[in-house]
This record gives structure tokens, sequence and C-alpha cells, in this order.
């Protein structure tokens, strides 16, 4: 079914706000802006929409990327831990205590595992990985591998951990959310990507702290995802587009949801672009 048609039949209020992923949704294969977003956002920012990337992305690295859309934008990263504003101003920002994560520590993780903790103008990782590297476009935010046996200060903005067997990270979770569920919630962005933040935080609450902010609410928003740190905001916002690329599981539990095309095909940009020519043809009839 089109984008106008959907938007027509669910959504009593106008959409004033987009809110997007990064990776899988919003970028391609080779995390990157194409030109043809570039050039629908750009139409959307001068017809006055309100534009929220929503990411797990650390906020120097997703700041390298976004900012080739060349357009005002609030950015929430590490799943709403760090909240700019357009003029880069820090609106909201928290961090997890160095106890809780150095306890996380002592549950002895499987060195096969890559850890990485989310500092803020670094990140430190307990070996090299490329395929976590391979998604860092510039050295912005660089890594450094450390032994966390030897770190004294573990306070970060996230914790991380990678491999390719998933179903290692779901026994690692299980036995850190056993011992840190007060403190701690987690999210798969991947299968093979395993994210800890603070309980109060996600990125659903993160852009509930803009909306007020705008004076605008949820039934005014839009939103695209494709990994679980992308559930909550899905479920909240008026009208969530699941992408293609998404995990099965993810597309089950949302299966409410409509599924749009793969981040490869431009399926954030494309809907969009649809929604913004029915909008402009209703209202163009309507007067």
């Amino acid at each position: 079914m089109s984008a106008g048609k959907k938007m027509k039949r669910d959504n009593q209020q106008p959409i004033k706000v987009i809110i997007s992923d990064l990776d899988g949704t919003l970028l391609n294969a080779n995390h990157q802006i194409t030109p043809f977003t570039k050039k629908v956002f750009k139409k959307l920012h001068l017809q006055g929409y309100k534009i929220i990337i929503a990411t797990g992305r650390h906020h120097l690295d997703a700041k390298a990327i976004v900012n080739e859309l060349e357009i005002p934008f609030y950015l929430v990263t590490s799943n709403g831990a760090r909240i700019h504003c357009p003029d880069e101003t820090l609106l909201f920002s928290l961090t997890i205590d160095s106890q809780i994560i150095q306890s996380v520590f002592d549950l002895q993780i499987d060195p096969n595992i890559t850890a990485v903790l989310f500092k803020e103008t670094e990140w430190l990782t307990s070996k090299t990985n490329q395929k976590i590297s391979s998604f860092q476009k510039d050295l912005s935010y660089p890594p450094r591998v450390v032994d966390f046996k030897k770190l004294k200060d573990f306070s970060a903005i996230k914790l991380f951990f990678t491999h390719d067997d998933h179903d290692v990270l779901v026994t690692l979770k299980e036995a850190i959310m056993k011992t840190h569920s007060d403190a701690l919630s987690f999210a798969f962005s991947l299968p093979f990507c395993l994210e800890f933040m603070d309980k109060s935080i996600d990125k659903s609450m993160a852009i509930a702290k803009i909306l007020v902010r705008e004076s605008l609410t949820f039934d005014q928003t839009i939103a695209f995802g494709d990994g679980f740190n992308d559930e909550k905001m899905l479920q909240a916002v008026a009208k969530g587009l699941v992408m293609q690329n998404a995990p099965q599981n993810l597309k089950d539990q949302l299966r409410h949801l409509e599924v749009i095309g793969s981040n490869e095909e431009d399926a954030v940009a494309h809907y969009l672009n649809e929604m913004i020519f029915f909008l402009k043809k209703m209202k163009h009839n309507f007067f």
C-alpha cells in the first residue's frame, strides 16, 4: 500500500516530525547517506518538518555521517544517553556509573567476545575488531585497545559486546541481566551487537524530551527502524515503519506495523518522498 493511503488512514493529526535510525535504515550497506536521501531530507526541511536522527552510535561518530544531510536535526545517540539540539548544544546526558560496569566485567567475559566502552571522546575496546571498525566514517571518534583488568574508570555512555555467534551473546545477556536488571537495559541493535544502557533511557524516552521542547506529541511523528533498539520508538510514534532487512523476529514482534523496502533501496527516502507528494496533492485539492 502506498505511503499516501497509509498516512490518510492511520493519522488524524498531521505529521510534523520525521525520526530515523541510521545503520540498516537511513544508511546504505556502506554506512553512507545516498544523494537521493540527502535530496529528500532537504525537501523535508524546507517544508518545515522537524528531523530527529536516533541511533545507537556515539554522537561524534554519528555527526560525522549525518552532517552530510546539510540540514538542522536533533541527534539522539547511544540509544538515548545523549541528545544534541540542531545547534549542537547538549540537551540531555546520562553516563553509566563506573562501579556498575566494573561489576559486569567481574563476571568473567568470554575473551572471544569483543567488549567496548563508549567514552566521551574515544571508545575503549578489548581487541581490534574489523567488523565494528568498518562502521566508522572517519576517526573523529577513535578506538583504543585496553586491558580491562587494569582499567580504573569504567564509567561510560554505553557498554557494548560483539560476537559472530548470536547465541553466545544471548548467553552473555542472560548472565548480565540476572545480576544487573535493576541498573541496566539491553538491546540487540544487530544480531551480532549486544548493547547495555542505563535502565532509565531508550530512544523513545529521548524523543519524548525533544517533543516536549518543541511543543509536539508522538501523534505527530513517523519513525523508521530496523533493530531491537528501535522497538520502543516504533511502538511509540503515530506511524512506525520497519525495514525489510530487519531481523525476522523483530518483524514478527511488530507484525502490526508496515514493512517497507530495504536500506539498500533507499526505502526511507522513497517512502517520505511519496508522503510529501501525497500531502501536497491533498492540500492543493482541498484549497
